[in-house]
């Protein structure tokens, strides 16, 4: 089979992933760059690329369908853009072994993060009334804390090539009070901002692919299309699961493909 259309595919799969679990769908291009024998900082970079059409695709899916709030977004992706273009820059200086390590670590801690906002949602459903939500609300939903998670998800964009919807979404979650739906089409707005910056920065390094990324882009862009349509329709339990089984297959192969290096 074509090479072009064996990336198209997979653009296609990480952009189903992008918009049903708003994670930028870096987490599958980066692997799938790494089959095709690509270095690791030309898989971050070519990843950064292609997020960018994919991501914009389902974030206009998602506007057309009423379901961005961009005052939300901007919060989250200011702090994320700044992240994401510095961290773009240090990337090239982090062993190949020891970046596969760390995204494997960060895979499995947001499992956790997931599993404990799940928790602490339940929790609050049986001792909280509607005053002492608002209150909690206020206190969770601080400048401070989308500061904290926009920064974070940029960090991830420029060193790992992943969008940083991984961490976004469960900080989400943990830190604002969002539900996993809202979370998602919000994580998939501020990626569109910050994979820009990373991506801008990746291109003045000279660490782009532009042919494969272009490709990835454009499948990307037709799988983001679909699975937006489809979020609103799926239970949360449903797209929870899907997001923590994605994470944990994904963790599996990456920490094996650092023991080959």
């Amino acid at each position: 089979m074509e090479i072009w259309l064996l990336l198209l595919i997979s653009g296609l799969i990480a952009g189903i992933l992008a918009g049903l679990l708003g994670i930028g769908g870096g987490t599958v291009l980066v692997p799938i760059l790494l089959a095709f024998n690509k270095t690791p900082l030309q898989a971050v970079a070519t990843s950064s690329l292609a997020i960018v059409i994919t991501a914009t695709s389902g974030t206009i899916q998602n506007w057309r369908m009423g379901y961005i709030n961009f005052q939300k977004v901007l919060f989250l992706a200011l702090p994320a853009a700044i992240t994401a273009y510095l961290s773009a820059g240090i990337a090239k200086f982090i062993p190949p072994r020891n970046q596969l390590i760390a995204f494997g670590i960060l895979l499995l801690f947001t499992i956790y993060l997931v599993e404990l906002r799940k928790n602490l949602s339940k929790k609050q459903e049986e001792a909280e009334n509607e005053q002492n939500q608002q209150i909690q609300e206020s206190k969770i939903g601080s400048i401070a804390s989308r500061i904290i998670t926009g920064s974070l998800a940029g960090m991830l964009a420029g060193i790992f090539g992943v969008g940083g919807g991984v961490i976004m979404v469960p900080l989400q979650m943990l830190l604002l009070a969002e539900p996993i739906k809202k979370a998602i089409q919000t994580s998939l707005g501020v990626i569109v901002i910050s994979s820009v910056s990373s991506a801008s920065r990746h291109a003045i390094e000279g660490n782009i692919l532009f042919f494969e990324g272009l490709i990835l882009g454009f499948g990307g862009l037709l799988g983001a299309q679909l699975s937006t349509r489809f979020l609103p329709r799926l239970p949360d339990r449903i797209v929870s699961l899907t997001f923590r089984a994605g994470l944990a297959i994904l963790a599996v192969y990456i920490f094996w493909k650092a023991s080959r290096v």
